[in-house]
């Protein structure tokens, strides 16, 4: 009976002492190359901030917060990556602002929820950056790919064997709503197509960066390229060093180039930066309140980018990214 006692005390013992040894915050290392700004914010899933880290001059940082599980935001003033955060986690974080997905890099304890995540995002962007071209399919066809395309969501997800239970099972829930998002606005999209040739629907004194404000009916006489962003998208700022490219190539042609913010008015300030510090050319537009040209053409994801003629009617109005060399195509079919 003594052996028993003691067995039982000394398990108890050790009991307490692994939940001693468990911490109550989740760590959070490592370096941002190139980084744009001088700190990290931890926003939750209510989109509030709820730690600030400041970097060190050589890009490194090392913080401790207490939080509850869950999928949070890291976003360095520019760009947003999602980390599953959860107590006790050590988390040491790398990556390159100039290429912040494909560059970023997760590892310790805890980290295979977030390393997940990350590569989620990259093939997101992968599958669905021509997603228009999954649209012009007749639906049997659309309906086929698209199942293709969840197939390889499915095999990805396959290869984190050992991610927290709570976070495969959200994810599954969002991967499901993903596609029946994408699904059901299956015939909208479609629909767009028979807007090809009408009357575009047009902005009004929209303001213009470089002072004063424009107008579609300014434009009128030349075709306009539209450009639908905000200076929070990552997939926005990653088209623009195509669509610098494509404005060089065809800058002496009858096309304007035409940028339209959609930030909200206290992204106003940040806005102008961001024009400035990348140079943006073509005209750079700020909708304000006034989204009445996006809810006309039923925008409801961006970047969006829309083709206009130089009689104001429609051409396309879910038209090929600059990344994609089908707009080039495009633009020399039209005799611009």
């Amino acid at each position: 009976m003594n052996k028993l006692i003691v067995l039982i005390a000394t398990l108890l013992l050790l009991a307490c002492k692994n939940d001693s040894q468990v911490n109550n915050y989740v760590t959070l290392s490592g370096k941002i190359t190139n980084a744009t700004g001088k700190e990290l914010k931890i926003i939750n899933s209510k989109n509030k901030p709820i730690r600030t880290i400041t970097l060190n001059e050589d890009g490194t940082f090392k913080d401790t917060l207490n939080v509850t599980t869950g999928v949070y935001t890291l976003f360095d003033g520019n760009e947003y990556a999602a980390v599953y955060l959860k107590n006790d986690y050590d988390l040491s974080i790398s990556l390159d602002t100039k290429e912040f997905d494909e560059s970023l890099t997760i590892t310790g304890n805890g980290s295979e929820g977030s390393d997940y995540l990350s590569k989620k995002m990259l093939l997101q962007e992968k599958t669905f950056t021509n997603v228009n071209d999954i649209y012009a399919l007749e639906k049997d066809d659309f309906l086929k790919s698209l199942g293709e395309k969840k197939i390889e969501f499915k095999n990805l997800k396959d290869q984190f064997k050992n991610m927290d239970s709570t976070l495969s099972v959200e994810d599954t829930k969002d991967t499901e709503s993903l596609f029946n998002f994408l699904i059901n606005r299956y015939d909208e999209v479609y629909a767009t197509t028979k807007l090809k040739g009408t009357p575009s629907p047009k902005f009004t004194n929209y303001e213009n960066h470089k002072g004063g404000t424009t107008s579609l009916d300014d434009l009128k006489g030349k075709f306009v390229y539209v450009d639908v962003w905000a200076t929070w998208c990552g997939p926005c700022k990653r088209e623009i060093p195509f669509l610098k490219e494509v404005e060089k190539e065809f800058h002496d042609k009858n096309i304007e180039f035409v940028s339209i913010s959609i930030d909200k008015k206290d992204a106003y300030e940040t806005w102008k930066k961001m024009v400035a510090e990348k140079e943006l050319g073509g005209i750079q537009l700020f909708a304000g309140d006034d989204l009445q040209f996006v809810n006309d053409y039923k925008i409801e994801g961006i970047p969006r980018f829309i083709l206009i003629d130089d009689k104001g009617n429609i051409v396309n109005p879910d038209a090929p990214r600059p990344s994609n060399p089908a707009l080039k195509d495009l633009f020399i079919s039209l005799g611009i």
